[in-house]
């Protein structure tokens, strides 16, 4: 199941144009105009978030919408309490590398690979749609299909836990995928690691019928085929995805 180990040439050579980005996110609120170029180049415009091109939203207006969508004792169904007060929690810490805060996701790593596990979240009213996703190959070495451990270090194919800014779309050796910015030390390397949101064979429900799990990523967010475009569609760059065990 495991795919075959990128060389650092070619993962470095993904991300050259990476650092602009990450640049974008520190600032609250702004997109800046190369991630809006790139993320055209690198998705169709249908894949984004509707408002995502509209130039006449100024990043004034998006700090104030933010903090009053966060609510501390939100309830979304199927996540994990303590789990999702952990990410309420990181959403505040980072606020000012979240530019939007309407909407994130949790993957909860306690759960098993055969599980719906990666919990998209409406902020506002706390519908929450859920999706199956793998973990790293490095994170579960005799591919029981439960994460074991967490790793930031390059060349560990491992999943890697605390909280994550979504950036820009690119196609990539995976197809359409989605950059994301490690905001914790725990997760500082992802973008020089290539962890990214992308879709996979190996993340289809069918893996669950016939071998009672998913297959495992490099450390990405592998989900299936058929959830990608709805995945983008719900997240969409800037926000944020938190991923850890309870």
């Amino acid at each position: 199941m495991t795919m075959p180990q990128d060389t650092a040439t070619s993962r470095r050579a993904l991300l050259k144009t990476g650092g602009l980005f990450a640049g974008a996110l520190m600032i609250p609120g702004a997109v800046s105009a190369g991630m809006r170029d790139a993320s055209r180049r690198g998705a169709p415009e249908s894949l984004l978030p509707d408002d995502f091109f509209n130039p006449s939203r100024t990043p004034a207006a998006q700090p104030a919408i933010a903090s009053a969508t966060v609510q501390p004792t939100l309830d979304a169904p199927g996540v994990n309490p303590q789990l999702l007060q952990r990410a309420l929690a990181a959403l505040e810490r980072h606020g000012s590398r979240i530019a939007k805060r309407d909407r994130m996701a949790v993957a909860d790593f306690s759960a098993g690979s055969n599980t719906p596990r990666f919990h998209l979240i409406n902020l506002e009213s706390g519908r929450t749609v859920s999706k199956l996703v793998a973990h790293g190959s490095g994170s579960d070495p005799a591919h029981t299909g439960y994460l074991q451990r967490f790793s930031n270090q390059n060349g560990s194919n491992a999943s890697c836990e605390g909280a994550f800014a979504t950036a820009d779309y690119y196609v990539g050796k995976h197809g359409r995928s989605q950059r994301l910015l490690g905001l914790d030390p725990t997760n500082d390397n992802a973008l020089d690691r290539a962890i990214v949101v992308h879709a996979a064979w190996y993340a289809n429900p069918d893996m669950i019928r016939e071998r009672g799990m998913l297959g495992r990523s490099q450390g990405c967010f592998a989900v299936g085929e058929s959830e990608l475009t709805e995945v983008f569609e719900r997240l969409g760059p800037g926000r944020m995805i938190y991923a850890a065990k309870v």
